[in-house]
């Protein structure tokens, strides 16, 4: 009974940080900043055409950043351990970042972009550690209840921080706030607050996980972090399975992820107002928490697979249904939609990335799982802005998310997973074998 206790305090210690972090996605990234950074673009004279185009541009530039150091943190990681220490590090960057979003003026959009960019190379980096700890926290046959559980957590808490940021922007006099522009900047720094706070269970609670390492590593974890990430470059064919659900991943993942970043700027661009994309986002955040525990249900009975492919098919209509979005009615359908799948296609993801993973080696194969969604989301904005600036506008960028969908579920349903289940129980015994018995010096 006791470790059953302790299991559950671990797990809800891990699905906490989902919580933690979730103030990001939704205040900043999601609902809040994009129509205020588009205000800065505008006040600086820059015209309303390249307002959105330059939103895209900045959250490819923040991506790309972590893409560019992912595998190799994680690989450092997995020889030194501290995999909590790193998510400190990094969370630690994107409060910091995001505390200082205060100090943005009315045209400092240059000053908005680079803050953003610290406070979205923070949010990513700590979550690809954080990720890597699913693997060593969870009991077989739960992975998948737990990364879903935590999504649904990442709702609430997310969802509840959102609404107190919507009821200042709404109402700042009842909070004896100025105005709203001081409401938007207290609201950005809350984020920062929560982000921080409610880290801290996971540093209390969730154990570091063992660290493997191999005989010819040394000690230099700079060295040993090339050296890990060069064994696994030379041994990538026998992860066959896991290369084509990366390449799926990367390519549906890329559709999911432009839909959250350009949501609100599209919506503002075609005249939906700030309260009604708002609230329909609040709307999101809660109906998400039931159908997030709903995909953890619905990978036991049809398979984790076949789940997140049901996903891909709605991510499809909402892609070719925002092509005709006018009003904000439409706004809140979508959205709706949206949260029927958007918890549950990543979680699932997320899962079954983690089962097909050597867990001696898991914060450096997140490391490729991030950088290969990073890239995902580089593409995904820049394609968005180039075509929303060369249209004149952006309803062809959003129809032309389907093809991310339906490319991404073809190559999923290649994917099988027990091989790639296989694959990683053998490298993780052929690692401790290495470990156990190195081989003697000069032979």
């Amino acid at each position: 009974m006791e470790n059953d206790k302790s299991y559950r305090r671990v797990i809800n210690a891990w699905c906490m940080y989902d919580w933690a972090n979730s103030a990001f996605y939704t205040t900043i990234m999601a609902a809040m900043f994009p129509p205020f950074y588009r205000s800065l673009v505008i006040a600086a004279g820059r015209g309303e055409s390249n307002a959105t185009a330059f939103w895209a541009y900045t959250t490819s530039v923040s991506l790309l950043v972590v893409a560019l150091v992912a595998p190799m943190l994680g690989a450092i990681s997995d020889h030194t351990g501290g995999k909590k220490r790193y998510v400190a590090f990094f969370a630690g960057i994107g409060v910091v970042g995001t505390g200082l979003f205060v100090f943005l003026g009315d045209d400092t959009y240059i000053l908005g972009s680079i803050l953003f960019i610290v406070g979205n190379v923070g949010a990513a980096g700590a979550n690809i550690f954080y990720e890597s700890l699913l693997p060593h926290i969870a009991k077989k046959d739960d992975i998948d209840q737990i990364s879903t559980r935590g999504y649904a957590l990442g709702y609430v808490g997310g969802g509840i921080l959102l609404i107190v940021n919507v009821l200042w922007y709404m109402k700042p006099e009842l909070f004896f706030m100025p105005g709203v522009g001081f409401a938007l900047r207290a609201s950005f720094f809350s984020v920062a607050v929560w982000w921080a706070v409610f880290t801290i269970p996971l540093m209390r609670h969730v154990p570091e996980p063992p660290v493997v390492r191999t005989a010819d590593e040394g000690v230099n974890a700079l060295r040993a972090g090339f050296g890990r990430l060069g064994h696994t470059l030379t041994q990538i064919k026998q992860y066959k399975q896991l290369l084509v659900f990366l390449v799926a991943f990367w390519i549906y993942n890329d559709g999911i992820g432009t839909i959250i970043k350009m949501a609100t700027a599209y919506g503002d661009e075609i005249g939906i107002g700030m309260t009604d994309m708002i609230t329909a986002l609040v709307i999101t955040q809660f109906a998400g928490i039931p159908f997030s525990f709903a995909f953890g249900w619905l990978a036991r009975r049809i398979g984790t697979k076949r789940s997140i492919l049901l996903g891909l098919g709605v991510y499809s209509l909402i892609s070719v249904a925002g092509y005709f979005m006018r009003t904000a009615t439409h706004f809140y359908i979508l959205a709706f939609l949206v949260a029927t799948v958007q918890g549950g296609t990543q979680a699932l993801s997320r899962s079954l990335y983690g089962a097909m993973v050597p867990k001696s080696q898991s914060a450096e194969f997140f490391g490729f799982f991030s950088t290969s969604s990073k890239f995902a989301g580089i593409f995904g904005p820049l394609v968005f802005g180039v075509v929303s600036q060369l249209a004149g506008g952006s309803r062809l960028s959003i129809v032309s998310l389907i093809i991310f969908f339906v490319v991404g579920a073809l190559l999923l349903t290649r994917v099988d997973e027990e091989e790639g289940k296989r694959v990683a129980q053998m490298e993780d015994a052929a690692l401790l074998s290495a470990a156990q018995h190195p081989e003697p010096a000069g032979s």
